[in-house]
């Protein structure tokens, strides 16, 4: 049926299908604009997911901590070796159950598509595994030929289980496995019947370590500044140390997470070496250790680590992580000489 036109003629098309076509059109416009949210509604969960993980532990007091532990009024009732072994539980209950759990093997979304936590996580681990071994292996026994303690020589490997592994066995059940053995070697403490010897050449051991650990990570971060690759020159950019331009954050947080597990390892040494340190005058070393570990853990302004050059006009935050550390270094040096005089 034609439709009559104004000025007399008539109109061969249909005015039915106009309005199809355009309800059709407004329908699928409708679905675009719902899809195109959906997407940017999931884009802001995850941002929002992820910025909550990243965020970074705060340090607690292990000395209080302890004492919750072996509900304890006063601290000074605690076993030699009590806040130390608590403090080790304590660092990994924090990489296995803080906000988000422990993200340095996941494969999915929004954990992933983090690193600066994951980085962190890294340091922290590997702290946490250094002095577990120094437990195992010199603070727990009397000698080198004497025996070594059970529940550590069973626990301490479950801890260098491989971080990566997110499918059976996972990671987080062997940390859980070492964390167990740590609460047992720390029952059997409060009952007398474990050994923590806090021995000057025993502490000097784990300070060797420190001591290695903390220098390389204060080289790593300075490498942040480290002279350019000359134009035309053929020597190869890893050769030369500058640290590529997307590896400064990871660093920064490894060191980042190393200092704030090993802040908390030498305070609760304060504790448990406290009569030692007193005799050889070396208490005052320790806390200015632990003071520049503490500066080393403030908190940083901009959203990402910025990496500026010489007096210019932004900061190089690996730089000044580095500073501390090396005063730091310098420190733990100055301690182990004084602890080996003795």
């Amino acid at each position: 049926m034609s439709v009559p036109d104004p000025h007399g003629q008539e109109s061969s098309e249909p005015t039915p299908r106009k309005a199809g076509f355009s309800g059709r059109k407004l329908l699928g416009n409708r679905i675009a604009a719902r899809v195109v949210g959906g997407v940017l509604g999931l884009c802001i969960l995850l941002y929002a997911i992820g910025w909550y993980w990243s965020r970074e532990p705060e340090p607690f007091d292990v000395v209080e901590e302890a004492a919750k532990a072996a509900n304890v009024q006063n601290p000074k009732e605690l076993p030699l070796g009590y806040t130390y072994s608590t403090t080790l539980i304590a660092i990994a209950e924090t990489l296995l159950h803080k906000p988000g759990g422990f993200l340095l093997n996941d494969v999915f979304p929004p954990s992933v598509l983090l690193d600066n936590i994951p980085n962190w996580e890294l340091g922290a681990l590997i702290a946490l595994r250094d002095a577990t071994t120094a437990l195992r292996n010199n603070i727990a026994r009397s000698q080198t030929q004497s025996q070594e303690d059970p529940d550590l020589s069973k626990g301490e490997p479950f801890l260098y289980f491989d971080y990566r592994s997110w499918q059976l066995p996972s990671s987080e059940s062997e940390y859980e496995k070492g964390i167990e053995s740590l609460e047992a070697y720390r029952a059997r403490l409060m009952k007398r019947d474990a050994n923590f010897y806090a021995r000057a050449d025993n502490l000097r051991q784990y300070l060797e370590v420190l001591e290695k650990r903390l220098g390389d990570y204060s080289n790593r971060l300075s490498a942040s500044t480290a002279d350019r690759q000359p134009e035309g020159s053929e020597v190869r950019h890893s050769e030369l140390g500058r640290t590529p331009w997307l590896k400064l954050d990871d660093r920064f947080f490894e060191a980042r997470g190393y200092t704030w597990a090993a802040m908390l390892v030498l305070k609760a040494i304060e504790f448990d070496f406290r009569d030692i340190l007193g005799n050889k005058t070396a208490l005052v070393s320790l806390q200015q250790i632990v003071r520049e570990l503490e500066n080393s853990q403030e908190s940083h302004l901009s959203p990402v680590i910025l990496n500026g050059s010489g007096f210019g006009l932004f900061a190089n935050y690996s730089l000044t992580l580095a500073n501390y550390i090396a005063r730091a270094n310098a420190a733990t040096i100055d301690l182990r000489s004084l602890l080996q005089q003795g």
